[in-house]
């Protein structure tokens, strides 16, 4: 009898193992606490790299319901701790259970979209910052910074023009930029950021954490007045920013490791929020003391921005 109970469960894992080595298409939902999430191991693109994509649904997902959508960056980091480069992850899964369980948000779908680590910062750091650079220090960032050509407009397409349309043809989704929302921690906050202010058309609300407005930490003021990346960025967000009316920001930052250059910069995007006619209303910034650069750190508040951006008392 042990050996009949032993052959089968054999069987049962040779076969998930056959599922999940399907390869570069969708594969077997695989069952997360709460919730489950589909993983897609390589999402072809035209426009960038193919790359991991995870689907997470709630335990009671309804075909027949319409769910809004929240696509978030650096998706390795989202769910399990197990297999992170820090094992750290933002408990995403549990955090969005338990907003639903206390019906504090509105029914949504994560989507984790992997960076693919050798390319994150072209991809990441908003492109048009360069437009206000000389030649010679466009050619330097490429070589030693982004190692490569900047991407982050090729990012953006993907998620709009082939992601974005995947999701809304496979989920019962809300397809409007009111139950359209990006997030991201990091260089995820800054380039979550930009997509907003490319295209408000097609995402209503932005989570920016820890917005990595450094990028680099200076070493002397020659290297500071020389990549002074973070001004040329405010200066395009003082044009470009979404119209109040019917677009949601959200910022925070930490006191603590590299959190600790941030305030200053998020002083002038908060001056340029209120000069845009943002208010509580439409824009939330908070400041967390103590708090690091970490998936820790971001876990711990995940539900703050949920709620602003998806929550019951929201516009949605």
């Amino acid at each position: 009898m042990r050996y009949i109970v032993f052959i089968a469960i054999l069987s049962i894992c040779i076969s998930c193992h056959q599922t999940i080595k399907e390869g570069a298409k969708v594969v077997a939902p695989f069952q997360v606490l709460p919730g489950k999430i589909k993983h897609i191991d390589s999402f072809q693109s035209s426009y960038v790299d193919a790359r991991k994509i995870d689907i997470w649904t709630p335990g009671d997902f309804d075909p027949n319901k319409k769910y809004a959508v929240i696509y978030m960056q650096d998706g390795q980091m989202l769910f399990d701790s197990t297999t992170t480069w820090n094992k750290q992850e933002w408990q995403v899964d549990e955090t969005m259970d338990k907003l639903l369980e206390e019906h504090k948000i509105h029914d949504a779908i994560i989507v984790g979209i992997w960076n693919n680590n050798q390319y994150r910062s072209a991809e990441y750091v908003p492109e048009v910052v360069l437009n206000y650079f000389p030649n010679a220090l466009k050619t330097d960032l490429e070589k030693n910074y982004f190692k490569s050509k900047p991407r982050s407009n090729d990012y953006l397409r993907f998620l709009v023009y082939e992601l974005k349309t995947f999701i809304d043809s496979s989920y019962p989704t809300c397809t409007d930029p009111q139950h359209t929302f990006i997030m991201g921690s990091s260089k995820g906050g800054l380039i979550s950021l930009y997509a907003i202010c490319v295209y408000p058309q097609i995402f209503g609300g932005a989570g920016c954490l820890s917005t990595d407005w450094v990028l680099t930490v200076p070493q002397n003021k020659e290297e500071e007045a020389k990549f002074n990346i973070p001004l040329t960025f405010i200066k395009y967000l003082s044009e470009n920013l979404p119209d109040p009316k019917n677009h949601r920001i959200y910022f925070d930052y930490g006191t603590e490791t590299l959190d600790h250059f941030y305030e200053p910069f998020q002083i002038e995007v908060d001056s340029l929020m209120v000069k845009n006619g943002y208010t509580s209303k439409n824009w939330m910034t908070k400041k967390f003391s103590g708090e690091d650069h970490s998936e820790h750190a971001w876990a711990r508040r995940l539900h703050i921005p949920l709620e602003f951006l998806v929550g019951v008392s929201s516009d949605l």
